[in-house]
């Protein structure tokens, strides 16, 4: 008897449970949609990532990058889908292909005369390799459990870029293109834009079983007559997405800087944002409940300090992903040690990463999706010059971050109660001071040891 009854639990053992799913894509998370949930757990998205050539560009192998992405703990990845490229930067831009070193969605013919060597396009045929390799790296990058923001489309900030894209007419063979860069995303083309959705459908279609994905509609969709927010573009592309497929998470592009969003397009998850600093466009859009994201850096010279403050200060104001352009990933240098870019267009420092995955690490250690921003719990003692944001769940869990100044006697509303207290080096990482306080309620004096620059306290209740 218990021999058959130990067969039986072996044999119930190998059986999937009733009504049990594969990995649903990642997702905002059900009980704070500020959010993500991914793969059964809560998920903030940090990284420090190439410059999104990493599928277009044939010279450039993933496997070393997003090797070297998991090595710091961080969990995304952006890259453009192919129908943009460009003609600058040389071997340190990985948008710029070689010649004959660029893959697009669409297959080559048989009619020379791209304007950057090979075959014209035929916007009429698919080119698998292209597909093998997304797919590619989509299944490299979820084994290293990271995540993939595909941006679908790119807008053409000057005619350089146009003439290099298969949607030029002077770059396929199908006479699609012929009304110019300032019109690829305006409505105005019929066989544009029947072209765009087809291709939309194609990439979601080919890649909706993976759960770490999810869709950029445009990338800085405000310049260049792109389809900012409100086009109606935006709208047709969203349900291009949704014909095909109906989990994956869709992000817009709203601005550089900071704007608030009055009306949502419908099947928005993520408000992307780029050089967000301060970080006031997570206040201005809070009230949405959707995620903020911080999703390029740059322009702040090479050096790590600057990144570092605005990943703490934009993930401390409430926001979810932190996407740091780094500028030493090249064809190269996969592993990020190139040194070749302009200083001017943001960092190359590999430092940078270590003090990225000490952030991802810090909120990782409160259970955050029960947390907010809770700024006015800060009564005073902040450095003069510096600022200080605070994200909460009252009476239980508090993570503050100061930045400026050099020393700092907080005060902080909380409760009654015992707590443990640590002031947390962003540099390094470690506890540099920590403390057992009781206290009897009302404000509590909390005073940090030396830092340098930046600092962040976490209080939890004991």
């Amino acid at each position: 008897m218990n021999l058959r009854f130990s067969l039986l639990v072996g044999l119930m053992a190998c059986v999937p449970a009733m009504g049990a799913q594969p990995d649903r894509p990642i997702s905002l998370h059900p009980d704070n949609p500020h959010y993500f949930l991914f793969r059964g757990k809560p998920a903030v998205l940090i990284t420090s990532g190439e410059h999104y050539g990493a599928v277009l560009n044939l010279d450039f192998d993933h496997g070393p990058y997003l090797d070297e992405l998991k090595s710091h703990g961080f969990n995304l990845t952006r890259t453009f889908s192919g129908n943009y490229a460009e003609e600058w930067g040389e071997g340190w831009n990985t948008l710029n292909p070689a010649p004959n070193r660029y893959v697009a969605p669409w297959a080559r013919s048989g009619t020379p005369g791209y304007a950057d060597g090979g075959n014209k396009f035929d916007l009429s045929r698919w080119d698998e390799k292209y597909f093998t390799r997304l797919k590619g790296f989509l299944a490299e990058a979820g084994k290293r459990g990271i995540v993939v923001e595909l941006s679908l489309f790119c807008v053409f900030y000057e005619d350089k870029q146009w003439e290099l894209s298969p949607m030029n007419a002077r770059n396929n063979v199908n006479d699609i293109g012929k009304s110019g860069r300032l019109h690829v995303f305006d409505e105005s083309d019929p066989a544009m834009m029947k072209m765009q959705e087809e291709l939309v459908r194609k990439i979601v279609g080919e890649v909706r079983e993976f759960d770490n994905v999810y869709f950029e509609v445009c990338n800085e969709p405000y310049f260049a007559e792109g389809p900012a927010m409100g086009k109606p573009w935006n709208d047709r592309i969203i349900r291009a997405i949704r014909q095909v497929d109906e989990q994956h998470l869709i992000a817009l592009n709203v601005a550089n800087g900071s704007s608030k969003v009055e009306k949502m397009h419908e099947g928005i998850s993520i408000f992307n944002f780029h050089y967000c600093r301060p970080p006031d466009a997570v206040g201005m859009n809070y009230r949405h409940g959707k995620v903020i994201a911080f999703d390029e850096t740059g322009f702040q010279g090479p050096k790590r300090d600057a990144y570092r403050r605005e990943a703490w200060d934009f993930l401390m104001a409430g926001g979810a992903v932190y996407s740091n352009l780094d500028w030493s990933f090249t064809a190269e240098s996969e592993a990020g040690r190139g040194k070749g870019a302009e200083e001017r267009l943001g960092p190359n420092d590999p430092e940078l990463r270590p003090q990225l995955a000490h952030l991802k690490r810090f909120i990782e250690s409160f259970d955050f999706v029960k947390m907010k921003p809770e700024n006015g719990i800060i009564k005073g003692g902040v450095p003069k010059g510096a600022t200080c944001r605070a994200l909460a769940e009252p009476g239980r869990q508090y993570a503050v971050y100061v930045n400026g100044g050099s020393d700092a006697a907080l005060q902080i509303d909380l409760p009654a109660g015992e707590y443990s207290v640590d002031w947390v080096n962003t540099k390094t990482g470690k506890t540099d001071k920590h403390e057992q306080v009781k206290h009897a309620g009302g404000t509590a004096t909390l005073r940090s040891p030396q830092y340098e620059l930046d600092v962040a306290l976490a209080i939890r209740r004991r």
